[in-house]
């Protein structure tokens, strides 16, 4: 089946597979395939890592990090072999995305499902990203009390306000029409990114010089009983699988990478060396943390409140956290935005509500383009967003629930399935009950993780 059928079979809005028209000479090299994967990977993830160490203890912490980038390591791998087909390396056809993978591999059912679950995983970002920003935004404001009126001051905010501001200029920024080149937000939300790690990983580790001594033990933070000592684990598992995996974005880096030698040689280095140094990153940044705090490491490194000075770069920090979300929200949601309104438009050619658009000119502004669909179907999604993270406005529970809920269909189970289907692995061969066996496993771990985070969530919902 050509590429052209496949875009062509593509009739549901979880199955838009088009991506963004690129020049047709790849210049993409290891090391910017390595540094477009870091800028993807590490992000608000980073901030629960020391919470998880913390659940986890130094022995079962620091493993849990190692497996899941093992894990992403060898997904990784088998989804590098379904850029090209037929063959892995020289064949002619090009999937740009990895809905065109699995639907040219799979089938369109598959896509369907798969679909899905990519859409769900986009809406949950920003439901997070909703959450930790206004976290973000009280933080900034306890940080200036707590220096005002000392560290023992009753210094308590709410958080809604916050987040129906974030939902606010969303709202506003997501009547851009489309991100035709989203690049600079991207670089943008990368230095974001990167700034309020390494100020958490800073903090950390000078609190452990501060203080001459590591806190923290073997078995991790001590329960009431061994269920809380459980459930506290799955969530945690599922805060680290929130914070490792990137299969969305594998074969997009993939297509703008040159050849020879072939793009996936390539991308396979470039995956093996920036999980190296993403791990080693989370291992300091979670390790610093627990190391810092003990037993009363916060859920959230920078909001939490194990720090209390130099006040100023606790509030930079989080002020940088809430500019990284700002952005990052658009960048998870555009192609969400752009999918829904291309079937709109292809089911309902002759509808004015769809397709026509309308000129706002207003006093000392740019002109603006409203379109009817556009603002109301993005305005409703903003709201639907911000209502569920008013709802449920726990940073740890959520990221633990959204992590396993993305991590084992679209970082395990499709990129088995494909590479199965696309190297014409035989059932019940080695390679066959290897990759069965590591896909069931990662299966368990995912839902015992989902378990666990939903029923943190509960809880701290009803308590």
């Amino acid at each position: 089946m050509g590429q052209e059928d496949t875009d062509n079979q593509i009739q549901s809005p979880l199955l838009q597979t088009h991506v963004a028209e690129r020049p047709l000479k790849r210049t993409g090299n290891l090391w910017t395939a390595i540094a477009h994967i870091i800028t993807g990977v590490i992000g608000s993830g980073v901030l629960s890592l020391a919470w998880s160490m913390a659940q986890l203890g130094w022995i079962a912490g620091p493993l849990a990090m190692l497996f899941f980038a093992g894990v992403t390591v060898v997904a990784t791998f088998l989804l590098c072999n379904c850029y090209r087909s037929p063959d892995p390396e020289y064949g002619p056809g090009r999937n740009r995305s990895y809905l065109e993978a699995v639907d040219m591999n799979l089938g369109k059912r598959n896509a369907w499902v798969c679909g899905f679950f990519v859409h769900i995983s986009l809406f949950g970002t920003g439901i997070a990203y909703t959450i930790t920003s206004a976290i973000s935004m009280r933080a900034i404001q306890k940080s200036n009390c707590y220096h005002k009126e000392g560290h023992e001051a009753a210094c308590s905010f709410g958080d809604t306000s916050y987040m129906l501001l974030f939902g606010v200029a969303q709202i506003v920024l997501s009547q851009t029409p489309d991100f035709h080149n989203i690049e600079w937000l991207s670089i943008f939300a990368a230095i974001m990114s990167f700034t309020y790690s390494f100020i958490g990983l800073g903090l950390g580790f000078a609190k452990v010089v501060g203080d001459g001594y590591v806190k923290g033990n073997i078995g991790g933070i001590s329960t009431s009983s061994a269920a809380d000592k459980i459930w506290l684990v799955a969530q945690a598992i599922g805060d680290i699988a929130f914070a490792y995996p990137y299969s969305l974005i594998v074969i997009e880096i993939q297509d703008t990478l040159k050849s020879p030698p072939p793009e996936n040689q390539t991308m396979k280095k470039a995956s093996t060396i920036a999980i190296v140094v993403t791990t080693l990153f989370y291992l300091s940044c979670g390790g610093f943390g627990y190391a810092a705090f003990g037993d009363d490491t916060p859920g959230n490194l920078l909001t939490g409140f194990g720090f209390y000075e130099p006040y100023w770069l606790i509030d930079f920090a989080n002020a940088c956290i809430v500019l990284h979300l700002l952005g990052g929200y658009q960048v998870y949601s555009q192609p969400l935005f752009a999918n829904v309104e291309r079937w709109f438009a292809d089911k309902f050619p002759s509808s004015g509500f769809v397709n026509d658009n309308y000129t706002l000119k207003l006093p000392l502004l740019p002109e603006i383009r409203l379109n009817l669909l556009r603002l109301c179907f993005r305005s409703m999604y903003v709201v639907s967003t911000t209502a569920i993270a008013m709802l449920f406005p726990y940073f740890n529970q959520v990221l633990g629930v959204l992590g396993a809920l993305n991590f084992w269909p679209l970082s395990i189970y499709f990129p088995v399935e494909m590479y199965f289907r696309q190297m014409n692995i035989e059932a019940w061969s080695t390679k066959w009950i290897l990759l069965r066996t590591f896909s069931m496993f990662c299966l368990l771990v995912t839902l015992f993780s989902m378990i666990g985070s939903i029923e943190g969530l509960i809880t701290a919902k009803l308590s």
